[in-house]
C-alpha cells in the first residue's frame, strides 16, 4: 500500500478536527467528562499492576517469616488497597458506558438533524440527480456513528498512549530492547487494518447505487405505493428475485473483503504470538538466574501483555481513526452541496399588494445537465384579480412555468417579474410566503385533518377558524366532519386509528391547504383531476370566493375548469400558441378549440 501523501494526511487531519468540534459543539459537558474518564481509566490499570507485584513480594517474603501475622497484615493491607483501586476501575468503567451511551444518544440525533437541515437547503435540482442520491445514500450510512466513533478513538489512543508510555517506561528498567519488541509485534495488525480500511471505503463508494437500487426494491416489495401492482400484476416474484440477486453479488464481495482481513489478522496476530513468548523465555531466563523476584517476574510478565494490548489498542485506534476519517468524508461531501437560488444581497422588499401583477418576459430554460429546451421565449402576464389558465399536452411546460413562478428554479434566459421586480432580486422566503402552490403531486401527511391544511400557513394558530373556512372552500367541510373525530381526525393508515381517503378526498385537503395560505397567487395544477363533475362544481363555487381579489393560474386539462379563466394560455413544446379567453380561442378555431372539441366530444 502506497503511503499517503502529506495532502492526504493533511486532510485526514481536518476531518478528524472537524469532527471532534463537531461532538464538543453538540454535547462539550459530556465530551469533557468522557477524556477525564479516559485518563482514569488509563492510569488506575497501572496502579493495579504495581499493587499486584506488591502483594507477591509480600507473601514470597512471608513464606517462612518468623512473624507470619505481620507479613499477612502487609499483604492484606496491600489488598485492600488493591480491592479498592479495583472497586474504583469498575465505577470509572460504568461511568464511562453511561456517558458514552447518553453522548452516542446526543450526536446521532444531531447528526439526522444536520442531514435533514441539508436535505431541505439544497435545491429541488438536487433531487433530481443520482449523484445526489448517491452521497446522501452514503452520507445517511455514515452520518449517525462515525463522529462519535472518532471522539471514542480519539479517547482511547489517548488512554492506550498514557499506559504504554507508563509501560514502556516500567519495561525499558528491565531491557530496552522489549520496548522495541512490543513496537514490532503489533505492527503487522496496523498494517492489514489501513490496507482493509482503504480497500473498503473505495469498494463501498463503488457500489453506492446497487445498494440504494436493491434498497428501491425493498421499498417496492413492502411499501403501499407498490402493493395493488404487485398482486394484481403477480410481480413479487420478479421484484424479489432482483432484489436478491443485488444483494448476493454485494454479499459476496463484502465477504471477499473479510476474508482478506481475516488471513491477514492471522498472520499479523501468529507473529505478534511468536514474538510475545519469546519476551516470556527472556523474563523467565532473568527469574530463574535470580535477577528478579517473584512479583518482579509476575509483574513484568503483565506488564509486557498489558503493554501489547495497549500498543494493539493505541495503533488500532489510529488505524480506526484512519478508517473513520475515511468514511466521514461521505458526510462532509454531502455537506458540501450548496443550493444555487438563494437571495441576493440585498434582497428588495415584496409589495404588500401587487398593482400590475405577474410577467414572463421571453423566459427560456433548460433543467440543469439536460439540452433539450423544455421552454422558450415565454411572454406571459396575469394582473391582480385575474385568473388565468394554462392548457396544453404533458411534457408541454406548464409545470415548469409554474417551478420558475416558486423560484424552484431560476430561467436560463429572460427574466420573471411582480410589478416589475425581478423573482431573483426579492427575499425567497417572502416570494413564496405570497404563493400558494398545490402541485398534481400534492403531499399527503399522515396527521391530522386540521394540521394538514394549516402546514400551508403556520402562522396561524391550529386552532383559527380559517382552518374550517379553506376546507368548505375546498369541498372538504363535509367530509371531514363525518370523520370520528372531524377535523381533528388522523387521515392516512400509517398511524394508529387513522382514516384513509380517497384520491379525490386528499385532493380537497391539498386545496384547502392553498385557500388557507394569506398569499397574493394562487397556482392550481391540475387541481380537480381526481374529482366527479358535481365535486369540481362545488369546488369551482368556493375558488371564486378563495381567491377573490389575487391573482390565480389554473393548470388544467378539465376544459370545464378551464373556460372560466379570464385569459387562456395554449402551451405546446415549451412555447405558448395562443393566447385569449374561451371564446375568443373558440373563434379563432386553432388549437384550442381542437382539443377543446375533442373533449366536449367525448360526452355526447
Amino acid at each position: 500500500m502506497a503511503p499517503p501523501s502529506l495532502t492526504a494526511r493533511l486532510r485526514g487531519l481536518l476531518r478528524l478536527r472537524r469532527a471532534f468540534l463537531l461532538v464538543w459543539r453538540v454535547a462539550p459537558r459530556l465530551t469533557l467528562a468522557g477524556y477525564v474518564l479516559v485518563v482514569l481509566q488509563a492510569l488506575l490499570p497501572l496502579a493495579g499492576l504495581y499493587l499486584i507485584k506488591l502483594i507477591v513480594d509480600a507473601v514470597t517474603a512471608g513464606i517462612g517469616s518468623a512473624d507470619p501475622g505481620a507479613a499477612l497484615g502487609r499483604a492484606a493491607t496491600w489488598i485492600a488497597v488493591a480491592g479498592g483501586v479495583g472497586i474504583l476501575t469498575a465505577l470509572a468503567t460504568a461511568l464511562s458506558g453511561l456517558v458514552t451511551e447518553a453522548q452516542s444518544a446526543v450526536v446521532t440525533d444531531a447528526m439526522s438533524d444536520l442531514l435533514h437541515a441539508k436535505s431541505v437547503e439544497v435545491d429541488l435540482e438536487y433531487y433530481e440527480n443520482p449523484s445526489f442520491y448517491d452521497a446522501f445514500h452514503r452520507a445517511q450510512q455514515e452520518a449517525p456513528f462515525r463522529p462519535m466513533r472518532i471522539v471514542s478513538g480519539l479517547g482511547l489512543l489517548a488512554q492506550n498512549g498514557l499506559s504504554l508510555a507508563a509501560i514502556a517506561a516500567l519495561l525499558a528498567t528491565l531491557h530496552p530492547a522489549v520496548a522495541v519488541v512490543l513496537l514490532i509485534a503489533a505492527s503487522p495488525g496496523l498494517f492489514v487494518r489501513l490496507r482493509y480500511s482503504k480497500r473498503t471505503y473505495a469498494w463501498q463508494r463503488s457500489r453506492t447505487e446497487s445498494e440504494r437500487r436493491a434498497w428501491y426494491y425493498h421499498t417496492i416489495l413492502t411499501g403501499a405505493g407498490h402493493a395493488k401492482e404487485l398482486r394484481l400484476f403477480d410481480l413479487g416474484a420478479i421484484f424479489r428475485q432482483r432484489f436478491q440477486d443485488l444483494r448476493t453479488l454485494i454479499r459476496r464481495e463484502r465477504i471477499r473483503l473479510a476474508s482478506w482481513r481475516s488471513l491477514g489478522d492471522f498472520a499479523a496476530q501468529a507473529t505478534a504470538a511468536v514474538l510475545v513468548f519469546a519476551t516470556f523465555v527472556f523474563i523467565a531466563d532473568l527469574a530463574i538466574r535470580g535477577t528478579l523476584t517473584i512479583g518482579d517476574l509476575v509483574m513484568y510478565f503483565q506488564a509486557f501483555q498489558r503493554g501489547l494490548s495497549s500498543l494493539n489498542g493505541a495503533l488500532g485506534s489510529l488505524a480506526g481513526l484512519y478508517e473513520d476519517s475515511l468514511f466521514l468524508s461521505n458526510f462532509f461531501e454531502f455537506m458540501e452541496f450548496r443550493p444555487h437560488i438563494v437571495d441576493a444581497p440585498r434582497p428588495r422588499a415584496m409589495p404588500r399588494r401587487l398593482e400590475t401583477g405577474l410577467r414572463f418576459e421571453g423566459v427560456d430554460f433548460v433543467y440543469p445537465r439536460q439540452q433539450r429546451e423544455v421552454l422558450g421565449a415565454i411572454d406571459l402576464e396575469v394582473g391582480p384579480g385575474e385568473v388565468i389558465a394554462l392548457v396544453g399536452q404533458n411534457g408541454s411546460g406548464k409545470t415548469t412555468l409554474v417551478k420558475l413562478l416558486c423560484r424552484l428554479y431560476d430561467p436560463t434566459g429572460g427574466r420573471i417579474t411582480l410589478d416589475g421586480i425581478d423573482l431573483r432580486e426579492l427575499s425567497l422566503v417572502e416570494l413564496r410566503r405570497q404563493i400558494s402552490v398545490i402541485f398534481q403531486d400534492y403531499a399527503r401527511y399522515s396527521l391530522s385533518g386540521r394540521e394538514n391544511i394549516w402546514l400551508a400557513n403556520t402562522r396561524l394558530a391550529p386552532e383559527d377558524p380559517r382552518i374550517a373556512e379553506a376546507a368548505a372552500e375546498a369541498g372538504a367541510e363535509h367530509l371531514l366532519e363525518h370523520l370520528p373525530d372531524g377535523l381533528d381526525t388522523v387521515l392516512g393508515t400509517w398511524f394508529a386509528g387513522g382514516h384513509e381517503l380517497s384520491v379525490g378526498e386528499w385532493q380537497k385537503i391539498a386545496l384547502a391547504r392553498a385557500f388557507v395560505r394569506s398569499s397574493q397567487i394562487v397556482v392550481l395544477d391540475e387541481p380537480t383531476s381526481a374529482m366527479d363533475p358535481l365535486a369540481e362544481a362545488e369546488v369551482f363555487a368556493g375558488f371564486r370566493r378563495a381567491i377573490e381579489g389575487r391573482m390565480a393560474i389554473l393548470v388544467s386539462h378539465r376544459f370545464s375548469t378551464v373556460k372560466l379563466a379570464d385569459r387562456i394560455y395554449v402551451v405546446e413544446e415549451g412555447h405558448i400558441v395562443e393566447a385569449g379567453s374561451h371564446a375568443e380561442l373558440m373563434a379563432r378555431a386553432g388549437k384550442y378549440a381542437t382539443m377543446f372539441s375533442a373533449q366536449a366530444g367525448a360526452y355526447l
